[in-house]
């Protein structure tokens, strides 16, 4: 995989007069898993969606490789390979594991309606591609056993792992995971401890929302930490453990453990 830099100035996001999001700054070269933590209402989740598509910038930008894509609509960030695997499980609920994963794919194929309409042999290689592709990412996060199975019939912590084998299935470049470890089992959050190092390894870039600080601190290269809204301190896992702001406001005596 083939990461990207991304670059956040300014960025800034009010509701109803209360910023979430304040005049943040972020810059994150190709290949570095970057972890954003702080308390609760940090803003940690309204960046994230600034940065997908979800939500609008009030002030600010947002740039992928140097290009702003911050007027760009959610779906035309996805064809850019910006990816985002929200807090809470979201699947179609009447479709299988393999038919869920493959959504994630729909970006990436070239048949559009009136090919997949006719039923034109365009589309039906397209399908048994993204279905092939689907099945590696479903193996990728141990749910090769659960393809067939109809998608709400999995336990929560298999319906949050095949949220990231459909954002993975899209091919993306840029990873932003919401709390991917929250409700897992130790033997689920090791697994996918080893995943997101080996996605690093194979240099995609990440950024991670995540409360467990200790699983934060053993993956991330560099940490950014807000509090209400703003940048609070930004460096090593081990400078932002003994940054004496991050310990006031949120570290406190949790270190090491989840928040």
């Amino acid at each position: 995989m083939m990461g990207v830099s991304i670059s956040v100035a300014g960025a800034s996001r009010a509701f109803g007069g209360v910023y979430a999001v304040r005049e943040v700054g972020l810059d994150v070269p190709p290949g570095e898993l970057r972890a954003v933590i702080g308390p609760n209402g940090a803003g940690k989740s309204t960046l994230f969606a600034l940065i997908g598509g979800q939500l609008a910038l009030d002030a600010g930008t947002v740039r992928l490789d140097g290009a702003r894509i911050d007027r760009l609509p959610a779906h035309r960030r996805a064809r850019l390979g910006v990816s985002v695997v929200f807090q809470g499980a979201r699947i179609f609920p009447r479709m299988t594991a393999l038919e869920n994963v493959m959504v994630g794919a729909h970006t990436a194929t070239r048949s559009g309606f009136l090919t997949a309409a006719l039923r034109l042999p365009a589309h039906a290689r397209s399908e048994r591609l993204i279905a092939s592709r689907a099945r590696a990412s479903l193996d990728r996060v141990g749910l090769a056993q659960w393809a067939d199975r109809p998608a709400e019939s999995l336990p929560l912590g298999q319906q949050r792992a095949l949220q990231l084998a459909r954002a993975l299935c899209g091919r993306p470049r840029l990873l932003l995971l919401d709390e991917p470890a929250s409700g897992l089992r130790t033997g689920e959050r090791e697994h996918l401890a080893a995943l997101l190092a080996e996605l690093r390894s194979e240099g995609l870039t990440m950024l991670l929302v995540e409360h467990d600080v200790g699983f934060v601190m053993r993956l991330a290269d560099r940490v950014t930490v807000l509090d209400l809204g703003r940048v609070i301190a930004e460096g090593s896992p081990a400078e932002v453990r003994a940054d004496p702001a991050v310990i006031a406001a949120y570290l406190g005596d949790h270190q090491g453990s989840a928040a």
